[in-house]
């Protein structure tokens, strides 16, 4: 095969009429290293009162990780996918948003729905089998956990550009937000993935993927599922700019989530950034993760814990004493004892909510479904044998 130099092959300069102009890939190149704040100067520039709020939310998001994890083991948790490790991306992500805008989370980002303002007891609905959410997303501006993966990427793409053509055709309705979409890196090998980006960037739309690089898919390591430099430099093939960050330096994470938001907000296209990170627990309480990870590589990854990383920042520059850290750490019990109270009451969900939420308009045979069941629990609560001829 002849590779074809077209800078200085004549006639190739420039491509055909009718395929649009090459862009300049440069402004669209992610960082060349994760970006770090923490140990650095640029630490000093965080408003106090954030990175007070910034080290509440990490220890509740680590207690309540805990805490729903051990329900699993109890069995009152069909299952939990632990954010153990990756709650600095979901603290941030959380916290870059306005009210207006919208999150799209992961199976895997209960907490980040929790820091959204979510009750916990509603975000770990579906982990339990008793719903299809356990919030509405309209009310929350959340859509519901998307366990198919890279799903929830297409429908972010597709809220943002419906609400931007709403705007425009009604100005009045403009409400000027940004969708955030979680996905992790396993994600990035799906079709939807591909396709989102892909739209993205041919609309415009305002639209943030971050993708958090926990470094497995499950089992399976990055290195057998991506040959990119780094997952951000996925970006630059679909038009749109790529970032790379620390994924367990909480404050990285959120000035460069709030630097990807503004962008999209401004009209001026979406992001894709990275967020190096580790999830320390296993991928969810059916895994065993020392089947495919050694186990120093998960110690040497428990000693960049986010949590620990925060907190040895703020007592170096005097904004955490044992005081602080002993009121943070109580309101983290009580938030865990609470969870506990709420699970002591089982719900009894209605059979009926099967057939709702699944079409706008339901299909004759869901009505025909529904209602076979409607009559079957008429006859059980009568007494009746519903199987006697």
């Amino acid at each position: 095969m002849t590779i074809v130099d077209d800078s200085t092959t004549p006639g190739l300069a420039e491509p055909p009429t009718g395929h649009g102009p090459r862009r300049d890939p440069a402004p669209l190149l992610p960082d060349p290293r994760p970006v770090r704040v923490l140990g650095t100067d640029a630490a000093a520039a965080f408003d106090p009162g954030l990175l007070h709020e910034l080290h509440r939310q990490l220890v509740l998001g680590r207690r309540f990780n805990q805490q729903a994890t051990t329900l699993t083991r109890q069995g009152r948790i069909a299952v939990y996918p632990a954010s153990t490790g990756q709650e600095a991306c979901q603290v941030a992500a959380a916290m870059v948003l306005s009210s207006q805008d919208w999150l799209f989370p992961t199976y895997r980002d209960t907490l980040a729905v929790v820091a959204r303002g979510v009750r916990p007891i509603d975000a770990l609905t579906l982990m339990r089998g008793h719903a299809h959410s356990g919030y509405d997303p309209y009310t929350h501006r959340i859509a519901p956990l998307a366990t198919p993966l890279a799903t929830q990427a297409a429908h972010a793409v597709g809220l943002a550009h419906a609400a931007r053509l709403r705007a425009a055709a009604d100005p009045a309705s403009a409400e000027d937000l940004v969708a955030l979409a979680l996905v992790g890196d396993g994600a990035t090998s799906e079709g939807d993935f591909h396709e989102a980006l892909n739209f993205a960037g041919v609309l415009g739309a305002p639209v943030v993927f971050l993708v958090q690089n926990n470094g497995y898919a499950i089992s399976v390591p990055l290195a057998r599922q991506s040959a990119a430099p780094t997952l951000a430099h996925k970006a630059v093939g679909y038009g749109i700019v790529g970032r790379l960050v620390d994924g367990n330096d909480v404050l990285a994470v959120h000035r460069v989530l709030s630097e990807a938001v503004a962008h999209a907000r401004a009209g001026r296209g979406p992001v894709l950034v990275e967020a190096i990170t580790y999830r320390l627990e296993a991928h969810t309480n059916a895994d065993d993760a020392s089947r495919y990870r050694p186990a120093g590589e998960v110690d040497a990854w428990r000693a960049r814990d986010p949590v620990t990383l925060f907190e040895r920042h703020l007592r170096d520059v005097g904004l955490l004493d044992d005081a602080r850290a002993d009121a943070v750490a109580r309101a983290a019990e009580e938030l865990a004892a609470h969870i506990r109270a709420q699970f002591d009451a089982a719900p009894a969900p209605d059979p009926g909510s099967l057939f709702e939420h699944v079409y706008a308009q339901p299909t004759a045979q869901l009505r025909e479904q529904a209602a076979d069941l409607a009559a079957r629990l008429a006859l059980e609560a009568d007494g009746t044998d519903g199987g006697a001829a």
